[in-house]
This record gives C-alpha cells, sequence and structure tokens, in this order.
C-alpha cells in the first residue's frame, strides 16, 4: 500500500494499491482477504511520534478490521537493547542528531504493545548494508549492535519467514547478519 500510485508503476511482481498507513479504513481495504501484514512505513512530513502512533493504531485497529491477526513490523535498533542492556540510542557515542525519530519508533512500538493483534518487531541489530548481495542467511540476536549490517534482501528473507512461520508473538527480534 503506497500512498501514491504514480510513483510506483515499477513494481510489476506486487499488487499495489493506493492508501493510508494511518488511516484504519484504508488498511482494512487493503489487506482484506490476506493472512498477514507487513509494516514498513514512514512518513518525514510529520513529527516522528505523530506518524508512528497513528500508524500503529490504524494498523491495529485496520488489520482488526479486516480480520487479519498476524503483523510483522520493521523496526528499528536504537530503540533496543545493546550490549550494556541500554537502549542503543542511550549508549555513549551513539549518534543521536535523529533522536525524536528513535523515540517516535519507541512510541509506535508502545502502541503496538496495547492491541490484541498477534504482531512482531523486527529490527536489524544495527542498520542495513544498503548494496549488500542476498546471502540466503540471518541470525537473531540478543541485542542490538551499532556495527552490525545485514542485506535488505536478507532482512526480507526475516520478515517473510516471521509470517510464514511466526517465531515471535507481541514481541521484539533482532536480526543480524549470519
Amino acid at each position: 500500500m503506497v500512498r501514491d500510485l504514480t510513483g510506483h508503476s515499477d513494481l510489476t511482481d506486487a499488487r499495489v494499491v493506493a492508501g493510508d498507513v494511518t488511516d484504519a479504513a484504508s488498511i482494512a481495504r487493503a489487506v482484506a482477504g490476506h493472512d498477514a501484514a507487513i509494516g514498513a512505513a514512514v512518513d518525514l512530513s510529520m513529527p516522528p511520534h505523530d506518524f508512528f502512533t497513528a500508524s500503529s493504531r490504524a494498523l491495529a485497529t485496520g488489520l482488526a478490521k479486516a480480520d487479519v491477526r498476524r503483523l510483522v513490523v520493521v523496526g528499528l535498533a536504537a530503540i533496543l537493547p545493546g550490549e550494556s542492556g541500554a537502549a542503543l540510542m542511550d549508549e555513549p557515542g551513539y549518534p543521536n542528531e535523529y533522536r525524536s525519530f528513535y523515540l517516535g519508533h519507541a512510541a509506535g512500538l508502545e502502541e503496538l504493545r496495547t492491541c490484541d493483534l498477534d504482531w512482531a518487531y523486527l529490527a536489524p541489530a544495527g542498520d542495513f548494508d544498503h548494496h549488500g548481495a542476498r546471502t540466503g542467511r540471518y541470525l537473531f540476536a540478543d541485542h542490538g549492535d551499532p556495527t552490525s549490517r545485514i542485506s535488505y534482501p536478507d532482512f526480507a528473507i526475516a520478515l517473510l519467514d516471521e509470517i510464514e512461520a511466526a517465531r515471535h508473538h507481541r514481541a521484539v527480534a533482532i536480526v543480524r547478519e549470519a
């Protein structure tokens, strides 16, 4: 689901529909007839706290209306525990120029924790390897690691695996390269 279909005509191997991830009715229409959904949206034109809380609430409400009970959300490592046990964003030396974005993600996760859906919040242990190749492998980590990188294709496999054979229920999972 995208807001503007005109910018996504290259997505020919998927059904693309117009909608708004902050609108429950829009979500319900888009997911009708599906078993699960993956949430990977961001809107930088809105304050992060407002966007991530609104989208989490709308996903929970819209999926429930469509009787879709499984949601896997692309998360953010900065808000998850690092090796020290503190959130990565609170560890010494962690870059905080995007702290409001991190806190917005955290607020969205808190919204998920209040809903009745079977959700999983999967986050890369550190960041994405923007040019990394698909290896077909990944591991779950005990904590975030700001030096860790995972390719987009391998993270996508982790998301789809979580849909196909759910291992995390109403829980956070940290994904790293194998």
